[in-house]
């Protein structure tokens, strides 16, 4: 089991852009569930803040060994995701990748978890 909390710097000219795109994924919420078995993807939040005028995307997501990755995928939904990243994402911008320091998962919950994993 992965656990990962990454931070995203939104290009400038791109933050309307990234509302869209956060509006499409939960417009399609049901399309991208169906996505996620495939990514071994157990819990995925994408979280917004806005520092300094930039706007920053984390993500979050509790995930086993993916059959495939999000940017391999033939799914429609996930093209158009992957569409936005490119267009939003500011690759000049280092990401930054916290490590867990302390994980509290009930412990049925964690074998619940491994099962499905």
């Amino acid at each position: 089991m992965k656990m990962e909390l990454s931070k995203y710097r939104v290009k400038a000219e791109a933050h309307d852009l990234a509302d869209e795109w956060l509006d499409f994924l939960n417009e399609h919420h049901k399309e991208v569930l169906l996505t996620l078995e495939d990514e071994a993807m157990i819990v995925e939040n994408i979280f917004k803040e806005v520092a300094g005028g930039d706007l920053f995307l984390y993500w979050y997501s509790i995930q086993g060994v993916p059959k495939i990755e999000v940017n391999d995928s033939d799914h429609w939904v996930d093209k158009k995701h992957v569409e936005y990243w490119r267009k939003c994402i500011d690759t000049s911008f280092p990401a930054v990748d916290l490590s867990p320091s302390v994980t509290m998962i009930p412990p049925l919950v964690e074998s619940f978890i491994d099962a499905v994993l």
